[in-house]
């Protein structure tokens, strides 16, 4: 079993998310994965490389890396960035039984999340915030 790892790095800059479906999906071919599922990979990488993009830097400019590494079995993509402390996997499930205008706002993002990955961790390692995703293929 071979482990095949891809790597993009992104400026904090809204227009940088455009290079991010084009990696998720080389990644994706290339792992041989279904493309029902490409798209519900490229819709969870989307929010959390949005959350990053938006929030991690406040007003300063930083990069964003991405790193896709799979085998026949899984896909795990590591998204690392240099911003403030922020761990989403501590932010609540959201009650999606409530009503629009009844719910906080925010968080639906990582309920996204939540909902296509199999796992979502997070840890904060010299100074930077690392969220792993990970699908099982198989």
């Amino acid at each position: 079993m071979t482990l095949n790892q891809e790597h993009l790095t992104l400026k904090n800059e809204v227009e940088e998310l455009n290079k991010l479906p084009e990696f998720v999906e080389s990644v994706c071919e290339k792992a041989g994965v279904d493309i029902l599922l490409v798209t519900s990979l490229n819709l969870a990488l989307e929010e959390a490389v949005t959350n990053v993009v938006l929030y991690a830097y406040q007003e300063s400019k930083g990069l964003v890396d991405i790193d896709a590494v799979y085998d026949e079995k899984q896909i795990k993509f590591i998204i690392t960035d240099s911003g403030i402390a922020f761990d989403p996997t501590k932010k609540e499930a959201v009650d999606t039984t409530l009503g629009v205008e009844e719910r906080s706002i925010g968080g639906l993002g990582i309920h996204l999340v939540r909902q296509i990955m199999d796992s979502v961790d997070y840890e904060r390692v010299n100074e930077k915030n690392v969220l792993t995703l990970q699908k099982n293929l198989t």
